[in-house]
């Protein structure tokens, strides 16, 4: 059986997996928070691990294609905003939780995306 890794999950479409920044269970004033104060957050923030290929935006067939032509893929993309790496500020409501590996994950549509800090212009 084959090993499961992130290398294996395939994002579609306009779709990113977060991984949540790490919670701090404490805030800038001293006070302690129970577990599960953040998940009510309305306004989340992780890093992007991978990207799907983008918005579909599909091909006009022409008629007249040649038959000498290798056939094109019918659907071409709009690529996202967002990529590998970058921290993203998102809308918790707009995106579905998911365990991987032990990990938390979130699958998030680029349009809950409010915005994204990268550091490798």
């Amino acid at each position: 059986m084959q090993e499961r890794s992130l290398e294996n999950l395939i994002v579609i479409g306009d779709r990113l997996l977060i991984r949540p920044k790490t919670d701090r269970d404490q805030t800038a004033s001293g006070l302690y928070l129970p577990p599960g104060v953040q998940e009510k957050e309305e306004v989340r923030e992780g890093y992007v691990i991978k990207a799907g290929p983008g918005y579909p935006n599909p091909v006009p067939t022409d008629a007249a294609q040649e038959s000498w032509k290798e056939p094109e893929d019918k659907i071409k993309y709009v690529p996202l905003q967002a990529k590998e790496g970058d921290l993203a500020i998102f809308l918790q409501k707009g995106a579905h939780e998911i365990m991987f590996q032990e990990q938390k994950y979130f699958i998030v549509p680029q349009s809950a995306v409010l915005m994204l800090e990268r550091t490798d212009w």
